[in-house]
């Protein structure tokens, strides 16, 4: 693996069913700065790819979003990680774009961006939008977490016929899991 593709709410940060949408309302799942860290520390480059409809919903300007994801990225930098870019997708679900999960589009465009095949990724999120997309983009891997929305997706991505290639307790478990180092809880 040379990249790995992260959801951000439910996979770094508590989701909440009221969208974040402040610095203040933000909070890490705990390991998920050391997980960043071990996977930046094994030579990988990490992508969080988001789909943030609050910016067209009119919840949150362009600058405050850019401001959380700066501070995420300054606390993840703390912690002896490393963000390489962050993708999102600004639009609502009904306004069909090619970029809000589970499409592909924010995977395919990180990848032409830093010349990334798909054999050498990994999408790890907490969703069935997450899933299809990591098998929609053709990545090597989707590792499902079971923090945020990950257990009710749990339940239903071999129904609906969407490869997942692990199923992890948390960020940290899926990091040991990408790194080779077995499964840790």
């Amino acid at each position: 693996m040379k990249a790995v593709f992260l959801d951000r709410d439910g996979v770094i940060n508590r989701d909440s069913p009221d969208y974040i949408k402040s610095w203040e309302e933000f909070e890490f799942l705990p390991s998920s700065r050391q997980a960043i860290a071990l996977l930046c520390n094994v030579g990988l480059d990490v992508f969080v790819v988001t789909n943030q409809s609050v910016i067209n919903r009119g919840m949150v300007s362009v600058k405050t979003l850019e401001d959380m994801h700066r501070r995420m990225a300054s606390g993840i930098e703390e912690a002896g990680g490393c963000i390489k870019e962050i993708f999102y997708c600004p639009h609502r679900p009904e306004e069909a774009c090619n970029c809000r999960k589970p499409a592909p589009g924010l995977i395919l465009q990180a990848m032409a961006k830093h010349g990334i095949m798909p054999s050498d990724a990994v999408m790890v999120g907490d969703s069935l939008k997450d899933m299809e997309a990591a098998n929609r983009a053709s990545l090597a891997r989707a590792v499902l977490v079971r923090t945020g929305n990950g257990l009710k997706a749990q339940h239903q991505y071999a129904e609906l016929g969407i490869k997942v290639d692990f199923v992890a307790n948390d960020l940290l478990e899926a990091a040991h899991f990408i790194c080779g180092k077995g499964r840790q809880g």
